[in-house]
């Protein structure tokens, strides 16, 4: 039998779709949350600035827009790389820089925590926050930052989730937003927690594709660190949703023999930061952003990378990658191909001009903003697509499922391709949702969504039931 794979091709490109819906699709909501993790992260790198010591250059892995590695340039005045798999996320950074009126930027580069395309040993500070639970092998991650530290860096996580001993684990509960009416009492009262599996919200994102570990608890998170990082700090957040947490987080702290919180974490979960400092002292050179891609290397190859005159990254075996809208795309070769395919047959992404030309009759105007572009759809509509070399083709719709439409009743949407019917689903709750459903073989799919109930929203004459975002083919994986 197989190990399981630390994270797989389809959990990457679902993470990849969902950061460019969520990185900036609700633009108000989503810079005052980038501003609230702002100030926690500002608070512990201020309380632990003596044990992190210099900060540049530093990289964030999982940077999302980055909007942390901006605070830590402006407000630090450290020089670094913002880093993640969707580069779309990192290009909205140019927005939060507008917002913000920060005069200075990371690098951003689009790439793989678990192939991280720096030379060892040279970064002073790698950065993690709410990502490492997205692997299934945790400490695949950790041996990928200590070779790109340097002796004596620090490795700063935060925010990671914590299991909690505490719960019956009968189900998994989506975000606030999305609860039902007695979730949100019992959320309110502090006793959710003692039902659900995990962490709450993991059932969206479980939903969307992106699988998550959350089988740590805190012994499991310090025998971690300490394996490869004997010097370390650590802080502990326990939530209190409620009288129902909050006593028993009294209750655990006054029996804790040094009155901490870690008996209360291990009984009811909450999040852990760890700051771990590599062995060994430091040598290197003087950090030069002007020539920052001497850090840096190719991700098929290993082999240094050179920046030419036209701002583009090359290496010697071919690799090249170009700076797009401020981002560079250091991504494997096979991963770039299938995460960034751009403009295919395949594939109707609504961000994408040119778009339309697949589709059909059903479909309402272009609506939204940013990586949250969309149609809303009537009853029936169509649209075409044509495989580009998958041999084992597998239909992806991405949509959004409004409260509007549950009002009216049981919302349902069915799936046909070339005339037969391959998905039917239920849809239990508000918001985003993700079918797949596995196709035979053809030289092209006539796709029809049928979805109910109808509804409008006067004065608005439209008949409208869910809206789509993206509807694509993939490689179906093999079975494990």
């Amino acid at each position: 039998m197989k190990s399981q794979p630390a994270q797989s091709l389809s959990v990457k490109r679902a993470e990849v779709e969902f950061h460019k819906f969520a990185s900036l699709g609700e633009p108000e909501r989503v810079l005052r949350v980038y501003g609230e993790e702002n100030e926690r992260r500002r608070g512990l790198i201020v309380k632990h600035l003596d044990f992190i010591g210099s900060m540049t250059p530093f990289l964030e892995i999982g940077a999302n827009a980055g909007h942390s590695s901006y605070m830590l340039a402006n407000e630090f005045n450290a020089d670094g790389f913002a880093l993640d798999l969707s580069a779309d996320a990192l290009r909205y950074g140019a927005v939060l820089r507008e917002a913000w009126s920060m005069s200075r930027a990371p690098v951003r580069i689009a790439g793989d925590a678990l192939r991280l395309p720096f030379q060892d040993s040279s970064l002073r500070l790698v950065m993690a926050f709410q990502m490492l639970s997205q692997f299934m092998d945790i400490e695949s991650v950790f041996l990928e930052v200590k070779r790109v530290l340097a002796p004596g860096g620090v490795f700063f996580f935060s925010e990671e989730p914590l299991r909690r001993l505490l719960s019956l684990r009968l189900y998994r509960c989506p975000y606030l937003e999305a609860m039902k009416p007695w979730e949100r009492k019992l959320y309110e009262w502090g006793l959710l927690g003692y039902l659900v599996k995990d962490v709450i919200g993991a059932a969206q994102e479980e939903g969307f594709g992106i699988r998550q570990n959350h089988r740590l608890g805190l012994k499991q998170w310090q025998r971690l660190v300490e394996r490869h990082f004997p010097e370390h700090r650590y802080e502990i957040f326990v939530p209190e949703r409620g009288p129902g947490e909050a006593l028993v987080k009294r209750l655990a702290v006054r029996l804790d023999p040094y009155r901490s919180v870690w008996r209360a974490a291990r009984l009811l979960g909450g999040t852990f930061s760890a700051i771990c400092r590599k062995p060994g002292t430091s040598v290197q050179p003087p950090y030069d952003s002007c020539r920052f891609e001497r850090l840096l290397c190719c991700p098929d190859c290993r082999a240094a990378l050179r920046r030419d005159s036209y701002d583009v990254l090359r290496c010697d075996c071919g690799y090249q990658a170009p700076l797009e809208e401020g981002v560079y795309n250091l991504l494997p070769t096979r991963e770039k191909r299938e995460l960034y395919p751009g403009a295919r047959e395949d594939i109707v992404d609504f961000s994408v001009p040119g778009h339309e030309r697949a589709l059909g009759a059903g479909w309402h105007k272009l609506e939204g903003t940013y990586g949250n572009m969309y149609r809303w759809i009537e009853a029936y509509a169509w649209l075409r697509l044509k495989p580009a070399g998958c041999t084992r083709p597998r239909l992806r719709i991405r949509g959004f499922a409004p409260e509007a439409a549950f009002r009216r009743g049981e919302v349902s949407l069915e799936v046909r391709a070339n005339g037969r019917s391959v998905c039917r689903k239920r849809l239990e709750r508000t918001g985003l949702f993700v079918l797949e459903a596995d196709l035979a073989p053809a030289q092209d799919y006539l796709i029809e969504l049928l979805a109910s109930p109808v509804w409008q929203a006067p004065p608005d004459d439209r008949r409208l039931t869910v809206n789509i975002s993206m509807v694509r083919l993939i490689e179906a994986e093999p079975e494990k």
